[in-house]
């Protein structure tokens, strides 16, 4: 028969390694050390790149992830076109947010050497403008010593009108007074996501 103190003790070290697995398990994206960006097309053959500046988001202990980008924080490097974005295309007194949301297999990520790569595509739900559409992305997934970069290795075609923004975008297009800007929009990102202890 186990003594009372053994089991004690044995139940303090299973919630200590439970505690500990768990802990291990949850990530946090560095803002800093990540990026988003779009590109647009006006005129025909005007490209220009944008990014958002305000990225926030987990991996939590089941492999759900989910990634908040600020739409007040779009950066067009021209402040004019910067609030236009905001006010008449993204409406972020409405729709303050934009999330990605989806899911990986944890147990191949953590098991993963540093330094090692793999590509893969993934599957995610993108909520922007009260609209939520499936796409998926082809990534390169890359450990670190502390963490997890995931990049693009093409970029993802976002249509406007898939999240209720063409109106947005020929008031935009107007305001500018241009002849046209594409309702196909390429979106590519590297993000970091660094490990909880």
């Amino acid at each position: 028969m186990i003594s009372k103190s053994l089991q004690a003790r044995f139940a303090a070290l299973l919630a200590a390694i439970i505690f500990t697995g768990a802990a291990q398990a949850h990530w946090s994206l560095d803002n800093d050390a990540s990026s988003l960006s779009f590109v647009t097309v006006k005129a025909e053959h005007v490209a220009e790149v944008h990014t958002f500046d305000s990225l926030s988001g987990t991996i939590g202990d089941d492999g759900s992830v989910e990634i908040t980008i600020e739409l007040a924080s779009v950066n067009t490097m021209i402040q004019i076109r910067n609030e236009r974005m905001q006010e008449m295309l993204f409406e972020t007194n409405l729709f303050p947010d934009a999330t990605i949301s989806g899911s990986i297999n944890l147990d191949a990520l953590t098991g993963m050497d540093a330094g090692t790569s793999v590509a893969r595509q993934i599957d995610f739900e993108l909520s922007l403008h009260g609209q939520n559409v499936a796409l998926a992305a082809d990534v390169q997934i890359t450990r670190t010593g502390e963490g997890v970069i995931v990049s693009t290795l093409k970029p993802i075609v976002v249509m406007a009108d898939s999240f209720s923004l063409a109106a947005g975008v020929e008031k935009l297009r107007e305001v500018a007074g241009l002849p046209g800007i594409s309702r196909a929009v390429p979106v590519s990102f590297t993000v970091v996501f660094e490990q909880g202890h």
